[in-house]
């Protein structure tokens, strides 16, 4: 695994291998890997000649100075997991690699980014687009692998590649959950022990939910079951949870016969902030 650090670096490695055939997967990531990203990195690895993986806290997408600040960064480790995983690049630019100077470009995705994520991390969808296109056009890569527990990131990213004509395919992998149905993530890492063991609840919740959903009952009340049951654990305070269409992501009031539905919640578990969802179909 050859490891990258400059933005000319990427493109000189990612042009070559195009030169000689090759078929590239990119697997964008803020580090401090888990089960879920080494996933990706597997189905790349089955569908692609050369892995790209890479690592980079994202300044642009944070809202909140302080959750910038906490974010894990192992980057030692983070390697050690990427090589046997198939990986074969590994780019981990510094912010000045990335941005050379302060960026001004502002991406409106419309009713996509107005609801759910959007709605309650002001800026944060153009941050992900920004960063997100800047690997696109270094990488050039044949296909893009991102994970479904970010519902709405990779819906974002689909609208992206389709306005900018990006030539390469979205490819989305489920959602890896521990054993006991916690939605793997990054900053499950900054849960203390009292909030680890309440934060399965929140995949209880969403499965209770697609069973209400599954018969029939009213989005509305849906919503509100759902709120009252994480309401019942001091230590989960909820941001939202939306019963939303699963192309659209607009919230329902209404089921309409046919469109799958996706259930999404956020919530703050001793001051780390978590999201997770189900799709019903």
């Amino acid at each position: 695994m050859q490891i990258l650090t400059t933005a000319a670096g990427l493109q000189a490695y990612t042009e070559q291998a195009r030169s000689r055939g090759q078929r590239i997967g990119l697997v964008p990531t803020m580090g401090a890997l888990h089960a879920g990203h080494l996933q990706l990195v597997q189905a790349a690895r089955a569908e692609c000649n050369e892995v790209v993986a890479t690592v980079f806290v994202n300044p642009t997408q944070f809202n909140n100075p302080e959750d910038f600040r906490l974010y894990p960064r192992v980057p030692e480790a983070d390697a050690e997991l990427l090589a046997p995983a198939g990986c074969t690049a590994l780019f981990v630019p510094s912010v000045a690699e990335i941005y050379p100077q302060p960026t001004v470009l502002k991406f409106d995705f419309g009713p996509l980014e107005r609801v759910m994520e959007g709605a309650h991390r002001a800026g944060h969808f153009n941050g992900v687009a920004t960063v997100v296109s800047k690997l696109f056009h270094l990488a050039r890569p044949h296909r893009a692998y991102f994970g479904q527990k970010d519902w709405q990131q990779v819906a974002i990213v689909r609208q992206l590649v389709a306005d900018l004509s990006f030539d390469l395919e979205i490819v989305a992998r489920p959602t890896v959950r521990e054993a006991d149905g916690l939605a793997m993530s990054s900053r499950n890492r900054r849960l203390g022990p009292a909030a680890r063991a309440a934060a399965p609840l929140l995949h209880q919740v969403l499965v209770a939910a697609a069973a209400q959903v599954r018969d029939g009952v009213a989005p509305a009340q849906v919503r509100a079951a759902a709120e009252t049951a994480l309401g019942q654990e001091p230590l989960i305070a909820p941001e939202y949870v939306e019963v939303a269409d699963a192309q659209t992501l607009q919230p329902l009031e209404t089921y309409v016969p046919g469109r799958a539905v996706v259930l999404c919640l956020a919530a703050h578990l001793g001051g780390v902030r978590l999201i997770d969802n189900v799709l019903v179909e």
